[in-house]
């Protein structure tokens, strides 16, 4: 059976968005998607056809796949949020973020997301939707530390591509220069420099 879902309204805006639950089932919300009543967001979220794709929107998808327990404290992050941006593929497994405060964390194996403890700022962290996703420079940060290099590339340069994420590659390199030392930061700084067409700095730290 499907459910609807609304997440919490920030500002004026709430996003209805259907799962699996009460109201239709699973062959029926199929059914409308052929129909082209609904369209596809991500798992088993959907969305009313009339309702444009937005980064709220797929930051809300992502937040119905969240265990309860850590709606209160996880952070979408890393290639997840680079999808809620709209400069990454559907994630396979959704990234979560919470802040190292020394309170341990874990999720089922079954869950479809990993977590992990990071030094998260919280200037570091946008709400959309009512949904906390790593604001857009954070997140090309992780994703230039951790991502699969040719997929880094790739969601990097789509998003220096964006004006209105202010994600250039002068702009990333700067913010990883000037972070502190995390695992994966030579790595993020050679990779930026080097899609700068720059060589890499000798002695670099990381």
């Amino acid at each position: 059976m499907m459910r609807s879902h609304a997440t919490p309204p920030e500002g004026p805006t709430a996003v209805l968005l259907l799962a699996p639950g009460t109201q239709f089932t699973a062959s029926e919300l199929s059914a409308m998607t052929l129909d082209g009543v609904i369209c596809h967001v991500f798992g088993q979220i959907f969305r009313p056809s009339s309702l444009p794709e937005t980064p709220t929107v797929r930051a809300a998808a992502l937040a119905l796949a969240v265990p309860a327990y850590l709606s209160h404290r996880a952070v979408l992050g890393q290639l997840s949020a680079a999808w809620v941006h709209g400069c990454a593929p559907l994630p396979e497994v959704i990234s979560l973020l919470v802040a190292n405060d020394g309170n341990s964390v874990s999720l089922p194996r079954s869950s479809g997301a990993s977590i992990r403890q990071v030094s998260l700022a919280v200037q570091e962290v946008m709400v959309l939707g009512g949904t906390p996703v790593t604001r857009p420079l954070r997140t090309a940060v992780d994703v230039a530390r951790s991502a699969p290099e040719l997929l880094a590339r790739t969601v990097l340069q789509t998003m220096a591509e964006q004006p209105l994420l202010d994600c250039s590659l002068e702009r990333l390199l700067c913010a990883i220069q000037a972070a502190p030392h995390v695992p994966g930061k030579i790595r993020a700084q050679e990779l930026v420099q080097a899609m700068m067409g720059h060589p890499p700095a000798i002695g670099g730290t990381g």
